[in-house]
């Protein structure tokens, strides 16, 4: 990384002024936020919901001072922090899809693929659908339906999150992984990464001004359930899926082909099909 010696923008800057814009209008930016000009390639930030793509998004922003954008249009994110909600091309920093397939994956030239562990996804991804982006599901609907909604969102979901995965790690162009846990035990480290993937050269004052701003206001506050909500059923399914991602990440760590390991799995009867974005 570059110091470009902008000492200013560590003080932190406001992008916007108007309040039409919602909260991320008043949040403190270390830098106003800009549009790719020229374009860069068009770079995917996929992942499984839950997996923290809004809070890399976030980062990037901060630390680039380039809008991120999305296959999606999510009005609640516009408002609040992510002006380019369904732009999908050079002109921002990164693109979020939680979409796979072929189709998916040949409208970009590079990607970043943001894993967590399914069972913290999981469990993520139904807060947020049960309360919002920072909110949590409250413990009744656990036992909706007899509990049998809780087990169909976790049997879609595991089979989901590794469909996505090891999708994605089929990307035919340069591919990045990153680890979510990799990024809360050493952040700076992880986001350096991310920067020299995207071959871009940040200010160390921006740097700096992006881990005293590490938040944004999409946290959500740990609040633990007094039960173990995942049954042994479920456990056998998530456990499954999450090794067959593990054996597919070594082979790809490896350098290896991560074919090998997908012909390997058709005796367990899982669907690789794939899906249509959704309208957020």
């Amino acid at each position: 990384m570059t110091d470009s010696g902008d000492s200013h923008n560590a003080r932190g800057t406001w992008s916007w002024a108007s309040r039409r814009l919602g909260r991320g209008a008043r949040l403190p930016w270390c830098q106003p936020l800009r549009w790719r000009d020229p374009p860069g390639p068009v770079t995917a930030l996929v992942s499984f919901p839950g997996s923290g793509n809004t809070w890399v998004r976030y980062l990037l922003q901060q630390v680039t001072g380039y809008y991120s954008g999305s296959v999606y249009k999510d009005y609640a994110l516009m408002k609040n922090g992510f002006p380019a909600e369904s732009v999908s091309n050079g002109s921002v920093v990164v693109v979020k899809t939680h979409e796979w397939g072929p189709e998916m994956r040949k409208g970009f030239s590079r990607a970043i693929l943001v894993v967590r562990d399914p069972y913290l996804a999981i469990q993520a991804e139904f807060n947020r659908q049960s309360g919002g982006h920072i909110g949590h599901a409250q413990p009744d609907k656990y036992t909706r339906d007899g509990g049998r909604y809780w087990e169909k969102f976790v049997t879609n979901k595991a089979l989901a999150w590794m469909n996505t995965t090891l999708d994605w790690l089929k990307f035919e162009g340069p591919l990045h992984l990153v680890f979510y846990e990799d990024l809360l035990d050493n952040l700076p480290e992880e986001m350096r990464r991310i920067l020299e993937f995207l071959d871009l050269d940040v200010s160390e004052s921006n740097f700096d001004c992006m881990m005293r701003h590490l938040d944004g206001i999409y946290k959500r506050r740990k609040r633990p359930l007094s039960f173990d909500p995942f049954t042994p059923k479920l456990r056998a399914l998530v456990d499954r899926c999450k090794q067959l991602v593990e054996r597919a990440v070594r082979e790809v760590l490896a350098g290896g082909d991560v074919n090998v390991v997908l012909n390997n799995m058709n005796a367990f009867n899982f669907s690789f099909g794939h899906h249509k974005p959704v309208v957020r």
